[in-house]
């Protein structure tokens, strides 16, 4: 009899805020030969805003909570949380990856450096954005994008504080339809969780450009530097190596 063996899984190491529903989102990005290893940063009894996005995106719990995959061996780790790494702007960003690494990240990433790195590949300098925030964190979110050089265009925001994982795709499709201007090269979706994976493909056919959301920019990065490919048809991030 033939002597079976699983098949290799290169791994990567996701850290996501306490209050993170959409795993399976996730997983809808990830290639066959891919795992993802999950962990959580501790609850906060807060609401989402940007006192509670700071609280919970500190370093040293990022660090913390990165550390504990570290025994399952990522290739690379991803803190995927869109509003925790663009609160401090482009600094604290570099400060999360670099947090990441001292913990024991062979690579690191976050949403809001996907989500630029992401923009600059497709060539994108004058983005709208579409956030389930209130006002003072989409804000932050437009000044995080024009401190690393993208212009912003266009904004819209639902205004919420919790509950973010059950907004309908009809909700969040109408939402970016209204940040978009003609001036746009593409539409930035905020919130790891805010559910968007159906939606990019038919909405970038409808406005003709980019829809680049946080769940999939993550995933593209994180796959990038493995080398890998997300699976996601006719979403144009996806296109670019």
């Amino acid at each position: 009899m033939e002597t079976l063996h699983p098949r290799t899984q290169t791994g990567i190491g996701v850290v996501v805020p306490h209050d993170m529903a959409l795993d399976r989102e996730l997983w809808r990005w990830t290639p066959d030969d891919v795992s993802l290893r999950l962990t959580r940063t501790p609850r906060s009894q807060l609401d989402v805003n940007a006192e509670m996005i700071a609280r919970i995106s500190e370093s040293d719990l990022v660090a913390a909570a990165a550390g504990d995959l570290v025994s399952t061996e990522p290739s690379v780790f991803a803190y995927a949380c869109t509003s925790g790494s663009f609160i401090r702007g482009v600094s604290g960003e570099r400060a999360l990856t670099q947090a990441m690494q001292h913990a024991g990240a062979p690579a690191a990433v976050t949403t809001s450096g996907a989500v630029r790195e992401g923009l600059t590949r497709l060539g994108v300098s004058r983005v709208a954005i579409a956030t389930p925030y209130d006002e003072q964190l989409t804000a932050l979110l437009g000044d995080f994008l024009v401190e690393g050089g993208i212009r912003l265009v266009g904004s819209a925001q639902l205004g919420l504080s919790n509950d973010i994982w059950k907004v309908p795709y009809e909700t969040t499709a109408a939402l970016i339809r209204e940040a978009d201007v003609p001036e746009a090269q593409a539409v930035v979706v905020s919130c790891t969780n805010l559910p968007t994976y159906d939606l990019i493909a038919p909405l970038e056919a409808e406005l003709g450009k980019p829809v680049v959301t946080a769940n999939q920019a993550t995933m593209w990065a994180s796959l990038r530097i493995l080398r890998r490919f997300a699976v996601g048809p006719g979403q144009r991030l996806l296109e670019v190596a």
